[in-house]
């Protein structure tokens, strides 16, 4: 649409373009000026919708960079050398001899025959190198995902009871795959930020906790109730049926026992023979292996001679050789099975499904990420997750993702790069065909011992959880929450509800926010006993050298020391009437109505009406201001006192202007914005007849200027020849009904009781304010006069600078009252109050102080 079209479609509509009401939309006069008495000036655009919307349309090379992104190998494979090999084989061998008996052992967590941890292990190490950005994550079945898929495949057993188990969780990570991958493909991986530290390590603990309480009955050989149930019962349960253990718990509680010896012997090697650590390293890593090995063997010997199918306690019996079983004759190497009634049955499950592949997995791969001096992109490691899991399926796996101990050993072991996914996938694949007679005598309650040893690294220790408390004393509340709801609900409820904690904690935060009034004080810079510019010495300073600065500066801090700040020093307003009020969390629709209500409470605090004559008599004063009491206004009559001064601390001054620091504020909405304007519109009518300026200061983003400019923000306030008008609304409920709206009304109402004041001058209205014996006469204010703009003095330095150049505005002089710091909008504020009160005392009357802030 033309610029023609749009003005005529407006004119019809009604509309009032911005264009038309801008004060300074004129300023080609104003620029010259500058221009010529200091260099270069700038007039800042005001950014376009149009604008925004193509900051989303991709550039070629983008879109060639997105095809490229989704295959990271292509960028390092080219470069892959004999010495990379070697790390990699030795780490690729090292997950593979580790995963082969956690993923048999996972398996059985998820209530699946072992050989499904074996197919979900090969896939996930085959698949993941393609597309992955970190070299150390070993993407398999893990403890808590075994554990959800267990309590999915049960509880799905009644509803779909002609549906084999291994079925249904091929479905479920087929689903959940496709979910994750679509995320990955649409770079949304940002979508994980949203889960805090704290809901991940509740999370893993309560996981950890109940994992090891489950496993606890296969390991001492306990039957006779269902691990299923929540995590206290199944604890409750143990307890009352410790007289039916058998001979499983030897084979168990051994194996534990033996799994954690060697731990502890490795890690005492480690310390008092260096030497020896890297060989202590390996043994540790291998603990796993030697003990499946060592307690398959025992069974062996003591099993050997029994018949076929029978034994002395729990073992795995035949585990199918190849990726199909031969025992049966049914093929777990096919297309999953689904359809409406498996999907639909599964939807309830997907989403802490899909939050379960992904939280651990990006936590661990940017953890390790960055102690390898990498980044991972946690988008592209969704993809990698998506298509293992898509494709796991096809060969019988069930869902898989990133493991925190296969990570840890294989960062451990000196992994290069994600080749080493390969060599742990030849190990895999040779531990299913070759092995599955060896399988056969496997302990259960040695497994059990596995997993219980694995899952204890991931509770969260005393002393991290004293860590939580001195950073955020809250957070350990929500910690523990999850941990309880995880161990007296389900896994699912636990992360929902640390989830959903943290995002209300989060929410009232923003909306109970209030910002800090900031009081300025100059300081010095100290290097011993030497104050840092107080001589011409050349001297070093970090990486700055030569440049000799002030020897004092100004610091804004909050007047309350609420910031730890030194309670000795003092603070205060900076200037009589001008505040300078910095917004802590942002300011948006959540917190914007609680943080200008405490701004507009401490400013009515700390200063008085201008018009203290503002209600001549008892029934103008409105219902919850009655001010003084019959018998206080009797007395004050008696006495010769105006009314008007009653309760009125006349040492206070009236409020000048107002500084906002938006250097927390990166977005406006309208809701804000509309409520700034009815905060402008009130304190208006406070100072009445005076104005107040709004000087804005560190804004960040064009986006929020155009929306503060289009609410009138930015230029100077000039005082009304006539009646008083309010600042225009962008949308308030008080305003429907144009010229005939309550607020309308109350505007007229409002100017007709000024105009009668004005006409009864009374002595106190003429009492000269506070700040007015402060204004200093001098070329500052006649500066004021011929308007001034945040310039960069770096060519006015009196000594050596960092750099040199032409001097050019830093804030378009179309927008005076948007400036780069708070120094430079305290100097304007302070310079447009004292030449007002100048032009007051020699003209009687105050000017149009439309003028441009100097830096």
């Amino acid at each position: 649409m033309t610029p023609g079209v749009g003005h005529i479609v407006a004119k019809i509509l009604g509309i009032k373009l911005q264009d038309e009401e801008d004060p300074y939309k004129h300023v080609d006069d104003l620029g010259g000026a500058i221009k010529t008495s200091r260099g270069e000036t700038f007039v800042e655009e005001t950014p376009r919708v149009s604008d925004f919307f193509l900051g989303f349309i991709p550039t070629t090379r983008q879109i060639r960079d997105y095809f490229c992104s989704l295959f990271p190998f292509l960028s390092w494979i080219g470069y892959y050398n004999p010495q990379w090999f070697i790390g990699d084989l030795v780490a690729g061998i090292t997950i593979g001899a580790v995963v082969v008996p956690q993923g048999m052992a996972y398996a059985k967590l998820a209530n699946l025959p072992v050989q499904f941890g074996l197919y979900s292990s090969f896939m996930g190490v085959l698949v993941y190198w393609f597309f992955a950005t970190s070299k150390d994550i070993t993407i398999g079945p893990v403890a808590v995902m075994s554990q959800l898929t267990g309590g999915v495949v049960a509880d799905l057993a009644t509803t779909l009871p002609d549906v084999p188990a291994h079925e249904i969780a091929s479905a479920l990570a087929l689903l959940a795959g496709v979910a994750v991958l679509l995320i990955g493909l649409t770079r949304a991986g940002w979508i994980v930020d949203i889960i805090s530290l704290t809901s991940l390590s509740a999370f893993m603990t309560g996981s950890a906790i109940s994992i090891a309480v489950g496993q606890v009955p296969s390991m001492m050989g306990i039957t006779g109730f269902s691990t299923r149930e929540p995590t206290y019962l199944v604890f409750i349960n143990i307890l009352q049926n410790l007289n039916r253990t058998s001979m499983d718990a030897a084979m168990g509680l051994a194996a534990l026992s033996t799994l954690y010896l060697i731990r502890m012997v490795c890690t005492w090697i480690g310390k008092h023979w260096p030497q020896h650590q890297k060989l202590a390293f390996f043994i540790s890593t291998l603990r796993v292996v030697f003990v499946i090995v060592t307690f398959t063997l025992i069974s062996y010997l003591v099993n050997r001679d029994l018949p076929r199918g029978t034994s002395r306690f729990k073992i795995l019996f035949d585990v199918p050789r190849g990726m199909y079983t031969t025992v049966t004759g049914f093929q777990n190497a096919a297309i999953p099975v689904m359809n409406s009634r498996i999907a639909g049955s599964l939807v309830g499950y997907l989403p802490a499904t899909v939050v379960v592949l992904l939280i651990e997995h990006i936590a661990i791969s940017k953890s390790f990420g960055r102690v390898s001096n990498y980044t991972i992109n946690p988008s592209q490691e969704m993809v990698g997750i998506g298509v293992a899991n898509i494709l796991g399926p096809f060969l019988g796996g069930y869902a898989a993702t990133g493991s925190f101990s296969r990570t840890a050993i294989k960062s451990k072991a000196g992994v290069r790069s994600p080749f080493a996914g390969i060599i742990t996938a030849a190990v895999v694949l040779l531990a299913i065909y070759a092995l599955p007679a060896v399988f056969y005598y496997i302990p259960n309650a040695s497994l059990a011992a596995v997993i219980i040893h694995a899952v204890g690294d991931l509770i969260t220790s005393p002393n991290t959880v004293y860590q939580f408390w001195l950073v955020s004393p809250f957070e350990v509340l929500i910690f523990f929450v999850g941990v309880l709801v995880t161990l007296f609900s389900t896994i699912e409820n636990g992360i929902y509800s640390t989830v959903l904690l943290s995002a209300a904690m989060l929410l009232f935060r923003i909306l109970r926010s209030k910002g800090r009034f900031l009081g300025r004080v100059k300081v010095q810079s100290m290097l011993g006993n030497h104050v840092i510019g107080n001589d011409t010495r050349r001297m070093e300073y970090g990486t700055f050298t030569g440049s000799p600065e002030a020897p004092s500066r100004n610091v804004f801090l909050p007047i309350t020391h609420a910031d730890g700040s030194n309670p000795e020093v003092e603070l205060d307003n900076p200037y009589p009437g001008i505040f300078i009020y910095r917004f802590a969390e942002g300011f948006s629709y959540p917190n914007a109505s609680n943080s200008l209500e405490h701004m507009v409470e401490y400013i009515f605090k700390h200063t008085r009406r201008t018009n203290l004559a503002h209600f001549d008599r008892l029934g103008d004063r409105p219902w919850n201001d009655p001010g003084p009491s019959r018998r206080k206004l009797k007395a004050a009559a008696a006495a010769g006192v105006d009314a008007g001064l009653i309760g009125v601390d006349v040492t206070l001054p009236t409020l000048k202007a107002i500084i906002l620091d938006f250097s927390s504020v990166n977005h406006v909405d309208i809701t804000s914005v509309q409520q700034l304007i009815d905060v402008r519109n009130q304190l208006d009518r406070y100072a009445a007849p005076d104005v107040v300026d709004w000087h804005i200061a560190c804004i960040n983003n064009r986006w929020a200027k155009r929306a503060l400019a289009a609410a009138g923000f930015g230029y100077p306030a000039s005082l009304p020849d006539g009646p008083h008008r309010r600042w225009k609304s962008i949308f308030s409920v008080a305003e429907i009904g144009g010229s005939q709206s309550a607020a309308a009304i109350a505007e007229f109402d409002e100017n007709e009781k000024s105009i009668a004041q004005s006409r009864r001058q009374t002595q106190y209205s003429l009492r000269p304010d506070i700040e007015t014996a402060m204004s200093r006469k001098g070329s500052r204010s006649r500066a004021a006069e011929n308007g001034m703009v945040d310039i960069d003095l770096k060519r006015f330095s009196s000594g050596p600078t960092l750099h040199s150049g032409r001097t050019v505005a830093i804030h378009g002089i179309n927008r005076p009252l948007f400036h780069v710091d708070l120094t430079s909008a305290l100097q304007s504020a302070i310079t447009n109050v004292e030449a007002r009160h100048e032009h007051e005392g020699e003209d009687g009357h105050a000017p149009d102080t439309s003028m441009i802030p100097l830096l």
